[in-house]
């Protein structure tokens, strides 16, 4: 990438001004620092490296605590002779940071959590062809055991974080224990108190039978109030009850997806205009919340917590009712819909991992030492100390090899707040493999979520697109095409559901779209998914 000057001077400028508006978990004012010397390694056990070293980092910060102040992190570099300088700035300007750190080439050696929503498919392989990044396959097959076994066992994998110049540049998240693993999104659930109200003993199947038991809904007073405050369904813009919706109309995502080998842009098949004639229906009938495209997520919670709410999304349902854990195993997972456009029922599956959450730098003196450093979390006991801190603080093991959990500390509300303050592993997509961490006992609610899944998601759960890399000049070209398609699509979903813009103008919005160059944009995703296939 050329750097102009002027722009290399701004972005300095700019990362300093940023520093000193604080929100930075790293120390006010203080270089990132890192050992400038390559250091020996130690091939197998612990410590890594004979002689400490320090390697800097930058990361997302959830906010809870100092990251050089968290327990396991500590632990961790007692164990390994590896300490760390942290620059984790807030999770909201960490993707302005990172562009910037980018920018002026004051990158830090370890690139972590970064997420591929803030660290692109596109910035792996553009940065990774500049040798800003450090290719990291003859790294894992020489230092990395535990990355190295996932690789070969799960190709899918392989192929998944192999950009098109054959080097991996960024490693993983890999959903592996639990079962929310398959999820898209969250699922949606019913309201079960309403469902006992109004004697409901199967959930619907078909498009029809949900459209009734909506209507229900709204008529049959289930919250028993007397009032006609009922809202059968509701979302915040759509943004999680789409994929779910979308699927009963035989769609698998809301823009690419593949069918049989063939790429398809899905908001303008007949399959998406059934889809929107539907919802509006729902919308115009008060079957859909009348504020799904104007509340907030806070707005959509106190709805759920009057009692208020037939179906709705979130990952657990009691994020939304305030219930407890156990009331919440009366409310029922969403079982997929079929319909004359999608005779079998199909949910969307999640790819099961996150791109983009670790990668080397050029400026990394000791790339090898860096490797053995994160491969311990590409394994379960890696994993286990990752996710619940040292033992000692939330949990300690029985006589039996059992975890026991143990309260938080007076003052936090909860054992997953205090979690927060102990590990990075809390609200950002860390690098490791989230395996079923041994002798931690499933809870009856795990139970209940695992049986949902296993019998509305599992059996009839399909990969929308493969996690695929694009050339430079592909992204490039893409992105130019993103800008008005993604916004436009968007904004006519809300005015077609809502009634501004009647469906008698569907013609009109294909047009519209072809007419941003969808068929070029469908031909790169194509030989994206080609260059996937034959991999």
């Amino acid at each position: 990438m050329r750097k102009y000057l002027i722009f290399t001077l701004i972005s300095v400028l700019c990362i300093g001004l940023l520093a000193a508006c604080g929100g930075d978990s790293s120390d006010e004012g203080s270089e990132l620092a890192s050992t400038d010397e390559t250091v020996e390694i130690n091939e197998e056990g612990f410590p890594i490296v004979d002689e400490e070293i320090t390697l800097s980092l930058m990361a997302p910060g959830t906010g809870l605590e100092d990251w050089e102040d968290m327990e396991t992190l500590q632990e961790y570099a007692e164990m390994t002779n590896i300490n760390l300088s942290y620059d984790t700035p807030p999770v909201s300007d960490f993707p302005t940071k990172l562009n910037l750190a980018f920018a002026s080439g004051d990158i830090a050696d370890i690139i972590y959590a970064a997420g591929s929503d803030d660290f692109t498919p596109g910035m792996e392989v553009d940065y990774g062809q500049q040798g800003v990044l450090v290719p990291l396959e003859d790294l894992i097959a020489e230092h990395a055991p535990n990355i190295q076994k996932l690789l070969d066992e799960n190709p899918e994998i392989e192929k998944s974080i192999t950009t098109v110049d054959g080097h991996i540049y960024s490693l993983p998240r890999v959903a592996e224990g639990g079962s929310s693993a398959l999820w898209y999104t969250g699922p949606m659930w019913y309201n079960g108190k309403w469902l006992d109200e109004l004697g409901v003993e199967e959930l619907p199947k078909t498009i029809d039978e949900f459209y009734d038991l909506l209507v229900r809904f709204r008529d049959e007073d289930p919250n028993g109030n007397g009032e006609a405050d009922e809202i059968p369904l509701l979302d915040v813009e759509m943004n999680s009850t789409r994929p779910w919706l979308l699927a009963a109309f035989g769609l698998k995502e809301w823009g690419i997806d593949e069918v049989d080998g063939e790429v398809r842009y899905t908001p303008i098949t007949e399959n998406y205009k059934e889809y929107l004639t539907f919802m509006n229906k729902l919308y115009e009938e008060n079957l859909l919340d009348q504020e799904t495209f104007s509340q907030s997520d806070e707005q959509k919670k106190a709805k759920g917590q009057q009692n208020r709410l037939g179906l709705f999304p979130d990952w657990f349902s009691f994020f939304t009712t305030g219930e407890s854990q156990e009331e919440a195993m009366n409310n029922p997972m969403f079982h997929p819909l079929t319909s004359e456009w999608s005779e079998e029922p199909m949910m969307p599956l999640s790819p099961g991992l996150t791109r983009g959450t670790f990668s080397i730098t050029s400026n990394n003196s000791n790339p090898e030492a860096t490797i053995r450093w994160i491969d311990y979390f590409y394994s379960p006991e890696g994993y286990a100390f990752l996710n619940m801190g040292p033992e000692g603080d939330l949990w300690e093991r029985g006589d039996d090899g059992e975890v026991i959990e143990l309260d938080p500390p007076e003052g936090y509300d909860s054992s997953e707040d205090y979690r927060g303050t102990l590990t990075p592993d809390y609200g950002i997509a860390t690098p490791t493999v989230t395996y079923p961490i041994e002798g931690k006992e499933e809870s009856e609610f795990d139970q209940f979520v695992r049986a949902e899944t296993e019998e509305k998601i599992e059996p009839y759960g399909e990969l929308p697109f493969p996690l695929v890399y694009l050339t430079k000049d592909e992204q490039d070209e893409l992105n130019t095409i993103e800008v008005d398609l993604e916004s436009y699509v968007e904004q006519m979903e809300a005015k077609f559901i809502t009634g501004v813009e009647p469906m008698s103008n569907w013609d009109s919005y294909v047009e519209t779209i072809e007419n941003m160059n969808i068929e070029r944009y469908i031909e790169i995703n194509q030989a994206a998914y080609d260059r996937w296939a034959s991999n």
